[in-house]
């Protein structure tokens, strides 16, 4: 299950009550920030520029790909560890609007993390240190440590020991 808080709205849908959750001037800045960094090749000012301006906890040696869009609305709820992999045009999502209610949610991801390119992570998911999660998933729901997942709905393909068995057998056949 997704850690998130709900909030319901009355009338309108709730993507028409979004300027009574976040602020206009917020949303603006973030946009401009994240453009910037979604085209910039230098590794390290994607960082700063996300850790500097838009609140985001990233680690150490992190990369961030080409393209990769973080929550525009509250980047802060992002954690990102220490030499992960942010693949090509993945969307990191901390907020959903819904039809009668919003949903905010932190979205960790730890340390030794690989996301395949064209990803989508949802609100309220964490990722576990040294995951691996196939390239154009859906990441709706908290993936363990050490798990090879994949697909749309993610699936667990190798659990961590099935993992490590498979690369001592391919480190036995290389010798």
């Amino acid at each position: 299950m997704r850690k998130t808080k709900r909030f319901k709205v009355a009338d309108a849908n709730s993507l028409w009550h979004i300027y009574q959750t976040v602020s206009f001037f917020k949303v603006m800045k973030n946009f401009i920030i994240i453009q910037i960094a979604r085209y910039t090749p230098f590794l390290s000012v994607k960082n700063w520029l996300y850790r500097t301006f838009l609140g985001m906890q990233v680690g150490k040696r992190t990369s961030f790909a080409l393209m990769v869009m973080p929550d525009i609305m509250f980047p802060e709820k992002i954690k990102v560890g220490n030499n992960s992999v942010i693949g090509y045009n993945t969307t990191i999502l901390a907020h959903e609007y819904l039809i009668e209610e919003y949903r905010i949610g932190e979205v960790i991801i730890g340390n030794d993390v690989l996301i395949g390119a064209n990803t989508t992570i949802l609100p309220g998911v964490t990722i576990g240190d040294h995951a691996i999660v196939s390239a154009a998933s859906l990441v709706h729901k908290d993936v363990p440590a050490g798990a090879f997942v994949g697909g749309n709905p993610m699936k667990v393909i190798y659990t961590k020991e099935e993992m490590e068995a498979r690369q001592q057998k391919n480190s036995v056949s290389e010798e």
